[in-house]
């Protein structure tokens, strides 16, 4: 019996380590030029609330679309690039103890909370102005902004793996 209440909570502790996994997806137009975009510039999206986030957010994706062999230009690009970041409190149920159905006693329960926060990366075309692709991460964020970091370029560089679409990864 106590075999089986051990395995269940291991079972449990896996299932709640995986939800806070990252989580990242990504789509794009169909048909759109993407071999055709060499430039892009930023136009405003929805900003961090903290602005070195918003910092570290622009120096990542330039990065990325840098490495992708594009270049940023301060008027007509191909492509316009707008971030989104949205962040928000999730309440999390935290149980203790055996409660009184397993004939043990005493069991107790919190609630805690913790942050999770989004990142959306648009692209859209400079010339139809119509969005070509979109980058999307999920996360569960830290108290220590040196973890965040860490867990922004990951999602960065994850999102970015399959940009251009069509174009496999070099592994």
């Amino acid at each position: 019996m106590r075999l089986r209440i051990v395995a269940a909570l291991a079972v449990i502790g896996l299932t709640a380590t995986a939800a806070f996994a990252q989580h990242v997806t990504t789509d794009s137009a169909p048909g759109a030029p993407f071999g055709n975009y060499r430039t892009f510039a930023w136009t405003p999206g929805t900003p961090a609330a903290v602005s070195l986030t918003e910092q570290r957010i622009h120096a990542g994706v330039n990065a990325q679309l840098q490495a992708k062999g594009l270049t940023q230009v301060n008027a007509n690009p191909d492509l316009y690039v707008a971030t989104h970041v949205v962040t928000q409190q999730v309440p999390e149920l935290i149980a203790n103890g055996f409660g009184p159905w397993w004939g043990y006693g005493g069991g107790m329960a919190t609630v805690q909370t913790y942050t999770k926060g989004t990142l959306v990366v648009d692209l859209y075309d400079a010339a139809t102005k119509k969005m070509v692709w979109r980058g999307v991460a999920t996360s569960t964020l830290s108290s220590k902004p040196s973890k965040n970091t860490a867990k922004l370029d990951k999602a960065l560089v994850k999102m970015f793996e399959k940009y251009p679409p069509g174009i496999a990864a070099a592994n």
